[in-house]
């Protein structure tokens, strides 16, 4: 499968309304596309193990959408096959007094995922030039050198924290950090086939919040907000995946072949031992054979 046409350009040659919420590929039935995903399932698997025991790299997958996407479940089907001891999910919600306290990128760095371990949040700091940009009156409760609640916030501000941003996914790339970044794009009629769904069934009624509703009339707001941080946050180092979301096999597919694709890239292998490990090896087993019985 060609991943490129799913990357979205920092040229400005594409929109993102350019990207389908629907597109299945090649898949005709979802069948396939789930036995493929059980397969690259125990890939991820197989590759985590070897990513754990190298100890060299980390990987940090940020999910962003649109309420009802699917972020929770595509964490939860593509990450199944997973060794929990080696990945850590954080959600990022509205933030604590101590957050506050502390530079937007702060609550995002302290959770970078550590050598050998794979990293998601679900959220991250792309909040503040989303959500701050379809309501600017959050700004005001952030403790800036600016009071915006007095002024309006102008280009300038989301320049720098792009910028920001960029110098920070390079910081941690530099420091061997694969970063992929998702973005579950769902269609307008698809996200309100979700919350009716939700409302229909009372096993999901703790999904739904009618604020959740509200945010539906900033739709082009939140679109708009989001292609400009594409436009000027996918970098060589750390592209945005636009994923096809209206169909939620194939959006868990396209992930996870991503992500296999990715890591693989990396050359990532067990660990060669030294001659003095094998030696020890080699020590311990014949310890063992000549135990007692």
């Amino acid at each position: 499968m060609n991943f490129d046409k799913y990357i979205f350009p920092a040229d400005g040659s594409r929109k993102l309304s350019d990207f389908p919420t629907d597109d299945k590929n090649s898949f005709t039935n979802q069948k396939s596309a789930e036995d493929e995903l059980k397969q690259g399932i125990e890939s991820l698997s197989e590759i985590q193990d070897k990513l754990y025991a190298q100890d060299k790299f980390s990987l940090l997958i940020i999910f962003q959408a649109m309420d009802a996407a699917g972020k929770d479940s595509t964490i939860k089907h593509v990450m199944s096959g997973i060794n929990p001891q080696g990945c850590n999910v954080t959600s990022f919600k509205v933030p604590s007094a101590e957050e506050l306290d502390h530079a937007y990128l702060w609550r995002c760095m302290k959770v970078t995922p550590a050598k050998g371990d794979i990293g998601i949040f679900n959220r991250s700091y792309y909040e503040e030039v989303l959500v701050t940009r379809v309501h600017p009156e959050i700004l005001a409760g952030q403790k800036l050198a600016i009071d915006y609640s007095k002024v309006a916030p102008d280009q300038s501000l989301w320049l720098q924290r792009y910028n920001e941003i960029n110098n920070f996914e390079k910081y941690l790339s530099n420091n061997c950090t694969l970063i992929l970044k998702f973005f579950l794009n769902v269609s307008k009629d698809e996200q309100k086939r979700r919350f009716l769904k939700r409302i229909e069934h009372p096993e999901k009624n703790w999904k739904f919040s009618d604020r959740d509703v509200e945010e539906r009339k900033y739709w082009a707001d939140y679109h708009s907000a989001y292609e400009q941080a594409f436009k000027h946050t996918s970098t060589a180092i750390a592209p945005w995946y636009i994923i096809p979301a209206d169909h939620k096999w194939f959006m868990q597919l396209l992930v996870c072949q991503i992500i296999v694709e990715k890591l693989s890239s990396l050359g990532i292998e067990y660990p060669k031992l030294t001659v003095k490990q094998l030696e020890n090896i080699e020590k311990g087993k014949q310890m063992l054979l000549g135990e007692a019985q």
